[in-house]
């Protein structure tokens, strides 16, 4: 793991000692990426590729301010306990929040600008798919977002993880059934499913299902639709071997009923913007 990957020189004025996290780098690198995929996908279609960096600057907006603000809300309890902490601190970004917060100004944006609705969300499908692969490398190399605990060849350690991987913590955190011969064998620091690296593999697959597809021939807005689904079914997948202490719907995460409802809602507008020979 590499949380942090150097310090700005003292010198700078305002910045100067500031830490740059690998978490941060790889955020950075996600948004490009969706960026310079999105750039592509319109100059191919015909429309004004620089539009593509300002629907860019929208998502980034939305998806940091998104994504801080669905952590606090899960969060609540400790948001009491110290709300400008909470507000303030450094860690706490989830996906789903901001992918409702970015979508919503994005999608506010392709309408005020004149683009065409449909064909640009569909530019917008494997932008989404890679950067999400990008930035949960990003995940990996602080040691957020892991997994359960498995004594499988896959497992990786996170000594100095958020929170670290000790059978304490996820235990007391999360609250994960903790096998005593894992202990025995491995000690307070467990190997634990690299979901982040799981979530990297998937994502890259469905770029390329999307890429290769993005000339169809359904109506505009069904790569989309299908980037919905295949983004949820991954989701829905990983979140079983997540450690998570947010299984608010019996065995189902959170994540894992917001997934569910994307699958449904991507299958539905799939079969609606199908040819209608086809639907029949």
């Amino acid at each position: 793991m590499y949380p942090d990957l150097f310090h700005l020189p003292e010198w700078l004025p305002v910045v100067g000692g500031a830490v740059i996290t690998s978490f941060g780098v790889m955020m950075l690198a996600a948004f490009v990426t969706a960026g310079y995929v999105l750039k592509c996908e319109m100059e191919r279609q015909g429309h004004d590729a620089d539009k593509a960096w300002d629907l860019l600057f929208w998502a980034v907006i939305g998806g940091i301010a998104g994504a801080r603000i669905y952590y606090v809300l899960l969060n609540y309890s400790r948001l009491e306990a110290d709300p400008l902490g909470m507000i303030l601190s450094r860690g706490g970004m989830v996906w789903y929040g901001g992918l409702i917060l970015a979508g919503a100004l994005v999608l506010r944006r392709i309408h005020t600008s004149g683009l065409p609705m449909g064909r640009t969300i569909d530019a917008a499908a494997p932008a989404l798919a890679l950067a999400y692969a990008v930035g949960r490398v990003g995940c990996f190399l602080v040691g957020d977002d892991y997994g359960r605990p498995t004594d499988s060849w896959v497992g990786i350690a996170f000594p100095d993880g958020k929170p670290p991987t000790t059978a304490t913590n996820l235990a007391g955190q999360f609250g994960v059934a903790i096998d005593p011969a894992m202990v025995e064998k491995y000690g307070e620091v467990l190997p634990v499913h690299p979901t982040q690296l799981y979530e990297t593999a998937i994502s890259t697959v469905v770029f390329l299902v999307l890429w290769a597809l993005r000339r169809h021939r359904h109506r505009p807005g069904w790569l989309f639709a299908l980037w919905l689904a295949l983004a949820g079914a991954q989701r829905f997948f990983v979140e079983i071997f997540r450690a998570k202490d947010d299984r608010f719907f019996g065995s189902l995460t959170l994540a894992q009923a917001i997934s569910a409802i994307l699958i449904g809602v991507g299958v539905a507008w799939m079969m609606k913007l199908r040819p209608a020979g086809k639907r029949r």
